[in-house]
C-alpha cells in the first residue's frame, strides 16, 4: 500500500514539473532553415513529457513559389521524397499545425511572398481545415556573411545583418497580419542572442586570411549561431568555406526552443534536454532568449 501511495505521489510530482502531456502533430513546408530549427524539437518535446509527430517537407533553398509550383507540376515532379504530393501530405494526418516560410535569401522582400504564400494558405485551409497555420520567421545571416561585404549591393538588398533582420521581420509581420496567423519568432530570438553584449557573436579581432589559411586554422567563432567558417572534405579534397546562412548546433537549439514554446504552450526554460557538450550556462541563456522572444510576440499580439 505504501509503495502504491509513493508511486502515485511520484506521478503527481512528475506531472507538476512537466505539466500536462500533449501530443502535437505538425507538418512543416520549408527548406533547410525549417530543418535547422526543428532538429532538436523532438528531444525537447520528450524531455518535456510530450509527443511530437512531425512530417517535414524540405526542398533545399525553396521559397513559397517553389512549393507552389511543385503542387502545380505533373507526374513525379509534384511528389516530395515521401512519395506524396502536397495535398497528399496535408490529408495524411489530422495535423494540429502546418507551417510555411519564405526562402531566407528573399525573406527581406515582401514582393516575393505573394501570390504564392496565399496559394499555399488556401491549400492548407481546404485540405487541412483543422490545422492552425503558423508562419516560421527565418533569421538574418551572420554579421560577417559575404552578402554584407558587397561594395555595391543591388537596390533593396540588405547591407547589414540588422537591416536584413528588420526588413524580413516587417515582411513576415505583414504576411501574418494578412493571414491572421501566428509567427514562430526564431528570427527575433536569434537576432537578440546574436547581439547580446555578453553571449553574442563577435568577430575575431585577429586578422584571418581565408586564402592563406591551412587546416585546421579558423578564426574565433565563439557563440556563433551560424555555421560560419569550416573545413570540409569531399572526394578527397579539403576546402575552407564560409556559411553565414545556416544555423549551427547553438542556432538550431535556440530555434527549437522557440518552436517548442509555440507548439506546446510552455516555457523552454529549465527543459532538461541540452545538446551534448553544451555549456549549461550558455544553454540556459539560449532557452531564456527563446522564451523572451515568444513572450514579446505574445505581448504585442495582446495590444
Amino acid at each position: 500500500m505504501k509503495a502504491c501511495v509513493l508511486f502515485v505521489s511520484l506521478l503527481v510530482c512528475v506531472s507538476s514539473v512537466l505539466g500536462e502531456a500533449k501530443t502535437v502533430r505538425i507538418l512543416t513546408i520549408g527548406n533547410s532553415f525549417s530543418r535547422n530549427a526543428t532538429n532538436d524539437l523532438d528531444d525537447l518535446a520528450k524531455a518535456g513529457g510530450h509527443t511530437l509527430i512531425h512530417n517535414s517537407l524540405v526542398i533545399g533553398g525553396s521559397s513559397f513559389q517553389v512549393h507552389a509550383d511543385k503542387t502545380k507540376a505533373e507526374g513525379k515532379a509534384r511528389l516530395y521524397t515521401n512519395g506524396k504530393d502536397l495535398v497528399g501530405n496535408l490529408t495524411a494526418d489530422q495535423w494540429d499545425y502546418v507551417t510555411i516560410q519564405q526562402a531566407s535569401i528573399k525573406s527581406h522582400d515582401f514582393s516575393t511572398y505573394q501570390p504564392c504564400a496565399s496559394f499555399l494558405r488556401d491549400l492548407i485551409t481546404k485540405h487541412a481545415p483543422q490545422a492552425k497555420l503558423l508562419i516560421h520567421q527565418t533569421w538574418a545571416y551572420r554579421v560577417d556573411d559575404p552578402r554584407f561585404a558587397v561594395k555595391e549591393p543591388k537596390p533593396g538588398e540588405p547591407k547589414t545583418q540588422e537591416e536584413m533582420y528588420r526588413s524580413l521581420t516587417a515582411a513576415y509581420d505583414k504576411l501574418a497580419a494578412e493571414f491572421g496567423a501566428k509567427i514562430i519568432p526564431v528570427g527575433d530570438a536569434m537576432f537578440t542572442a546574436d547581439t547580446d553584449p555578453t553571449w553574442g557573436y563577435k568577430r575575431d579581432p585577429k586578422p584571418f586570411n581565408a586564402k592563406k589559411a591551412k587546416k585546421p586554422e579558423l578564426p574565433d567563432q565563439t557563440h556563433s549561431l551560424h555555421v560560419g567558417w569550416r573545413w570540409t572534405t569531399k572526394d578527397g579534397k579539403t576546402t575552407l568555406g564560409m556559411d553565414g546562412h545556416h544555423a549551427n548546433l547553438a542556432g538550431e537549439y535556440i530555434g527549437a526552443c522557440v518552436w517548442y514554446e509555440i507548439l506546446f504552450g510552455e516555457s523552454a526554460v529549465g527543459n532538461s534536454y541540452i545538446p551534448k557538450g553544451f555549456d549549461a550556462s550558455y544553454a540556459r541563456f539560449l532557452q531564456e532568449t527563446a522564451h523572451k522572444a515568444v513572450q514579446a510576440r505574445a505581448a504585442r499580439a495582446s495590444k
